[in-house]
């Protein structure tokens, strides 16, 4: 058990089978809860179990079959659907073909016996110190839909406004919904189906799991809210945690530590750098992505530093003749992302010790016969100095005396079994095609319904018609007349409308009560208010009164906005923002390097009336021009902090050289 790192945060259940069985009536279950510590142990039925795990929300669920918790596919599905956000369940005898349960535990030195709870402890035990596989069946990304509560149907004389009350109320929903998402600045994707008088649904696809988003499962008269977390195409075993390979490691010590992964086959795994970690944090960096079997460094001799790293792991040290050239460096890493200088020294270092030990590496690849492990012989050999021989004649000395235990590997599915798993996939298949075949069902139910209810309309109006006499049609040509009219008086009216609207527009300008301006009321400019700095309030303020270039835009609350919505503001290439609030980090530097000017609304007299805003052109300038100075030095400090960060960096090299 100790070359495994434990994972336990919470408790974990171990759970097996004591009497009974899950296809039957009534199975219970034997279980041992384990803290880390302690084991408290009790025999319960399925429906106890479920509400423990409901109540204690375990870190993880651990079994030696995870059929032993569900009768066949479709419920275990179900049961993990059903899970806590945060319980897991594991298979400890690994994945598709599980191990014994005994060879594991005898494996990973666990106490284990034949009687359920021993097996049960068992498993709790092995799960807590990360052996086994995760069961999953659902993907991290979740589609909620918004969609009617009730068919439109075949309604009297007020159908068609109940029809579009319906679909105005999911359109309602579905922009409440929209604005708890960005809000909680999560990813989603929107898909909308309009249809009369607003939305037949609208679908959001959203990268988080079901207990991170803000919305929940409802249904409330018009409109109904469905949650589904996305199924995988089957069910998926992930291992607790990755193998761990042998591999080189190259670290450039100094005020910056600098480390770089790079596997015996010459593939850089990982590349990190860091200004405040010590040497505990560093080793377990490098403990969690392998293990060494060359420490390099890209300067000689070996610095203290990367020595004690070296003799941490027992590993071989690998320096070059001279300290390598920066051009060198450059040249050798430029296939390789890197962050910074000193990740790329790192980097250089471990390609250079790689490529140092090249040919050895093939010469002890070449001795090696079928089925042994190249990295284990490689490190025994270059960090051990140990011969080929030694290492394999060692190797197979320690392997005599599991020739017993061999019998039990994994054998060779039959064409019989081989054939069952095809057949177990393409049912997964073909299950997956008839959910998505369901719901296109039922998004054609719903356009079916709209149609009926267009041609129940289409068929009252045929029945009119058919009974109307000469009389009636008569009075249907004084109708349409009359009509006409209407419609001609109607656009009439609406433009008459706008000319009024534009003209108290220009009232307020021009009779504006601001107590400090000039009796000729001049030097007044209009002002767009937006009430939160969102993408739904910004697209209502376009809507309703039109947010044009050069336009001054004050924004009553500025607080919460991310990337997206500072964009989405930008994109109108206003004059000036006014803001109450705080900006965020991002959107500030975002309005900054489109070089939109930022000012607080406090510093600028506005008169509001109604929805419309004015204020004096002299303070809007005033504004502009102090972000301009702001801004300036802005640039100045931000070029300052970038000329003291190259002379830190030059001084840092200078020492270490």
């Amino acid at each position: 058990m100790s070359t495994r790192t434990s994972a336990l945060d919470a408790v974990v259940f171990g759970v097996d089978i004591q009497s009974g069985d899950v296809r039957g009536d009534a199975p219970s279950y034997a279980l041992a809860v384990y803290d880390g510590d302690d084991v408290s142990r009790d025999v319960v039925t399925h429906r106890k179990l479920r509400r423990l795990i409901d109540d204690e929300e375990p870190a993880i669920i651990a079994t030696d079959n995870m059929y032993e918790l569900a009768a066949d596919k479709d419920q275990l599905i179900h049961f993990l659907g059903s899970l806590p956000a945060g319980t897991r369940l594991v298979q400890v005898t690994g994945a598709e073909q599980p191990e014994p349960l005994s060879r594991v535990a005898n494996r990973h030195n666990v106490p284990y016996g034949k009687d359920p709870m021993q097996e049960a402890e068992a498993a709790a035990r092995l799960a807590a110190h990360n052996v086994g596989h995760e069961v999953s069946a659902f993907t991290d990304t979740t589609e909620v839909k918004v969609a009617r509560g009730r068919s439109t149907g075949s309604g009297g004389w007020s159908e068609d406004r109940y029809t579009r009350r319906i679909h105005g109320s999911v359109r309602k929903r579905a922009r409440e919904v929209e604005s708890e998402l960005e809000e909680a600045n999560l990813e989603y994707e929107r898909e909308v189906r309009e249809a009369y008088g607003g939305f037949a649904n609208a679908v959001f696809t959203v990268e988080a799991r079901p207990s991170d988003i803000p919305v929940s499962r409802n249904r409330s008269g018009d409109v109904r809210v469905e949650i589904e977390r996305q199924r995988r195409d089957g069910i998926e075993f992930e291992p607790l945690v990755k193998r761990r390979d042998h591999v080189i490691v190259g670290i450039d010590p100094g005020t910056t530590t600098a480390v770089a992964i790079v596997g015996l086959e010459g593939e850089v795994l990982d590349v990190w750098s860091s200004r405040t970690s010590d040497t505990a944090d560093v080793i377990e960096w490098i403990v969690e992505r392998g293990r060494p079997v060359v420490v390099a460094a890209d300067v000689t001799p070996i610095p203290e530093t990367v020595e004690k790293f070296r003799r941490s792991f027992d590993a071989a040290g690998w320096t070059p003749e001279s300290d390598l050239p920066i051009d060198e460096k450059q040249h050798r890493t430029r296939e390789h992302p890197y962050d910074d200088d000193h990740q790329r020294d790192a980097m250089a270092a471990a390609l250079y010790a790689l490529d140092a030990h090249k040919d050895q590496f093939e010469r002890i690849a070449d001795k090696l016969p079928p089925g042994i492990d190249r990295g284990e012989v490689t490190a025994r050999v270059v960090a051990g100095e140990e011969s080929v021989e030694a290492v394999l004649r060692d190797l197979n000395d320690d392997e005599e005396p599991e020739e017993e235990s061999t019998e039990h590997e994994p054998r060779e599915l039959s064409e019989e079994e081989k054939r069952i798993k095809d057949l177990e996939r393409q049912v997964d298949r073909l299950q997956s095609h008839v959910e998505r075949l369901e719901g296109r069902v039922g998004d054609r139910d719903d356009r079916i319904d709209e149609l009926e209810t267009e041609l129940g309309v289409a068929r009252r109006e045929e029945r009119k018609e058919v009974r109307r006499d000469r009389e009636v049609s008569r009075l249907e040509r004084k109708a349409n007349r009359l009509e006409r009219e209407r419609d001609e008086a109607r656009e009439e009216v609406e433009t008459l409308e706008k000319k009024v609207d534009r003209m108290k527009a220009l009232w307020k300008l021009d009779h504006s009560n601001f107590s400090d301006v000039s009796a000729e009321k001049e030097g007044l400019v209009p002002v767009k208010v937006v009430e939160k700095f969102t993408k739904g309030a910004i697209r209502e303020a376009n809507e309703q009164y039109g947010i044009a270039s050069g336009d001054i835009v004050y924004i009553r609350d500025a607080s919460g906005a991310g990337r997206s919505t500072a964009e989405l503001l930008a994109e109108f290439d206003p004059r000036v923002i006014l803001k109450d609030g705080g900006l965020s980090d991002i959107a500030d530097k975002l309005l900054f390097e489109a070089e939109i000017p930022v000012g607080p609304a406090d510093d600028v007299a506005m008169q509001e009336v109604d929805e419309l805003a004015v204020a004096r052109e002299d303070d809007v300038e005033a504004a502009i021009n102090d972000w301009h100075e702001r801004a300036a030095d802005r640039r100045r400090n931000r070029k300052a902090a970038m000329v003291d960060q190259l002379i830190s960096e030059h001084r840092a090299g200078d020492n270490e050289v």
